[in-house]
């Protein structure tokens, strides 16, 4: 397993110093079905969660049901999790439960980058999505609940353990960038920044300063230019 945080700045990454890597303009590269293919994040977890936002950029031709995005603890796996059953639905878990937005199908001549925020709020236990900055109607699910803080966080597969039980079947094949993760539910006009390019602050996790480990079969590439951030439907 490769540690890509300079030795002398590991605790400060677990801690979550902006001393991390920059890594606007590359992508991770997912090349082929595994279940050892990982990439491991450390962020800044003080405190239980009881709002959050994870965005994301992903370029896929997967049909089958994927993990993007999982955090689990020891005591629970789908703590919070991002997943596609299928091309066209997303679905958000908190604490084992979960809600899917289901999106008409378009048929298009080539694929597409697309740009991925969703969020939870414990006091409402609203949860919203918007894909290529567009918002969909939104949904609910675990009202008053709290997300644990001590958590392992795993790009590309799907932990049915901490830090493990991956399934190659859910594992996730293609490029995958801009994650970011916060603490509280960004407003339209943050997401709108964030789907840009933009940034803002107070993250969880920080692409442009990112502590990870990589496991197995994963690339770090700079973006295919023609398609860099160009996230239009």
């Amino acid at each position: 397993m490769a540690i890509h945080c300079p030795s002398l700045l590991i605790l400060v990454c677990l801690f979550g110093s902006l001393a991390g890597e920059d890594l606007d303009t590359k992508a991770f590269i997912f090349p082929v079905s595994s279940n050892t293919a990982a990439v491991f994040l450390n962020a800044s977890l003080q405190r239980p969660l009881t709002d959050v936002t994870v965005c994301l950029g992903i370029y896929t031709l997967l049909d089958r049901g994927h993990s993007l995005f999982s955090y689990v603890t020891k005591m629970k796996d789908n703590e919070l999790l991002l997943f596609k059953p299928k091309a066209n639905q997303y679905s958000l878990y908190v604490g084992g439960t979960s809600v899917t937005f289901s999106i008409p199908e378009k048929q298009t001549s080539r694929p597409k980058w697309e740009h991925i925020c969703m969020s939870w709020e414990s006091s409402t236990g609203l949860v919203e999505l918007w894909l290529d900055g567009q918002p969909f109607p939104r949904m609910g699910m675990k009202k008053g609940y709290s997300i644990s803080p001590e958590a392992s966080i795993v790009l590309g597969q799907e932990q049915d353990s901490f830090r493990g039980g991956f399934d190659i079947k859910q594992s996730f094949i293609g490029e995958l960038m801009d994650v970011y993760m916060w603490d509280r539910v960004l407003s339209p006009d943050e997401v709108d920044l964030v789907h840009k390019g933009g940034t803002l602050s107070d993250y969880l996790i920080n692409w442009r300063s990112l502590c990870y480990e990589i496991q197995g079969y994963v690339v770090i590439k700079p973006f295919l230019k023609s398609l860099y951030r160009t996230w239009e439907p």
